[in-house]
């Protein structure tokens, strides 16, 4: 039985998390939740999965969540110090690590410490701090599996096959709500359009970060981390159908894909019942009513960030640490409709030239690094320079 801490569990991959451990009982005891702010949800879960723990990162709700869960002998804890707390509780076996964003980084950071395998949602986690992460988790003989579609989709791809004989990767992108858009209507957008996403269900940030592409970006710089391949070797396609998460060719011209209907709970499912597989508590894929699979390059130039996040990945050290925090800083004024989808790549690029490097940073230095990048980007949005 796989006892497990989630974080990030009234999100999206949360929810899903629990529907995918609802349907199985047996194999699966939860010792901790936590969220960011979502209190209402987060009492619900820990009243219906009974866990010895619960956190809620906004401080200032944990008085109310004591209150609501008194009497219930579940610990109520507060803030991030609270959130590590869940993450490395020592009843659990495993993290599902699903917080959006720089949150997750040192939770998901302190259960390896601790000795736990990651189930690992959080791709910022790997964005920021891929390389110590991993470093971490090889130390201690542990397993960080992907639930992201695309590198779940990997990982299977890889099943006995020799990593040195690997030509390259391919990870597919839906193209998000603006891949037919003309060039010359992008900039305007507005977040409402944005989160019309064509073909998954996700949340907010996510499915911006869809829209400029930058997702698949941080997902190019999570399978370099994951699975110890070049820049070189990774490539993006366009698959608007989003049925093949990714392929995977090697030295002979042989190509490996994975494919799956458009819903995370069979990643989700693989990663939490590996090296086993469990039959689907929602619909399978039937490729006989596909009628196209189509592929095509993503549109570079209009679509920035995913160039951005490339040049990043090459350079290493804290630049990913800085495109990451722009990017949430620029994704949270775009959801408050303070810019516009223009401004996104043009936050970054600003925060970025302004950036002074470190070659091999620390966790603390890469967590100062992401706390200036957000002080620089907020300016640029308070300056109005941008608008």
């Amino acid at each position: 039985m796989k006892k497990i801490s989630l974080i990030g569990s009234t999100g999206s991959i949360g929810t899903q998390t629990l529907e995918v451990v609802a349907a199985h009982p047996d194999k699966f005891e939860v010792k901790a939740l936590a969220a960011r702010q979502s209190l209402d949800l987060l009492v619900e879960q820990a009243k219906k999965f009974r866990p010895e723990m619960v956190a809620i990162l906004d401080e200032s709700l944990l008085p109310e969540l004591e209150q609501r869960l008194a009497g219930t002998g579940i610990e109520s804890l507060g803030g991030m110090t609270g959130v590590i707390e869940a993450a490395r509780i020592s009843s659990a076996n495993w993290l599902v690590s699903s917080l959006v964003g720089m949150a997750g980084l040192q939770p998901s950071m302190a259960a390896i410490q601790s000795g736990k395998d990651i189930a690992l949602a959080n791709k910022e986690t790997l964005v920021v701090a891929g390389q110590l992460m991993m470093e971490e988790a090889r130390k201690r003989n542990l397993q960080v599996l992907p639930i992201d579609s695309e590198h779940s989709a990997l990982f299977q791809c890889f099943q006995g096959q020799p990593m040195d004989r690997v030509e390259r990767i391919v990870i597919t992108a839906s193209g998000g709500p603006f891949r037919k858009l003309p060039k010359e209507e992008l900039p305007g957008l507005t977040s409402a359009q944005a989160l019309k996403h064509p073909t998954w269900t996700m949340g907010a940030k996510i499915t911006i970060d869809s829209a400029s592409l930058m997702n698949k970006g941080f997902e190019v710089l999570e399978a370099h981390h994951l699975f110890g391949l070049s820049l070189e070797q990774v490539d993006v396609w366009v698959h608007p159908q989003s049925i093949i998460h990714s392929l995977v060719e090697f030295v002979d011209g042989s190509v490996l894909a994975q494919l799956g209907p458009p819903d995370m709970r069979t990643p989700i499912s693989y990663a939490l019942s590996y090296p086993d597989r469990w039959p689907p508590i929602w619909s399978r894929l039937e490729l006989k009513h596909m009628k196209e699979l189509t592929f095509e390059e993503p549109r570079w130039d209009d679509f920035p960030c995913l160039k951005l996040a490339f040049e990043c990945g090459k350079k290493g050290g804290s630049w990913c640490a800085v495109l990451n925090a722009a990017n949430e800083v620029a994704v949270e004024q775009f959801l408050h409709n303070r810019i516009l989808f223009g401004d996104l790549a043009r936050i970054i690029e600003a925060t970025l030239e302004a950036h002074q490097a470190l070659a091999k940073p620390t966790l603390g230095e890469l967590i100062e690094v992401d706390r200036w990048a957000r002080e620089y980007a907020l300016t640029q949005v308070k300056a109005g320079t941008l608008r």
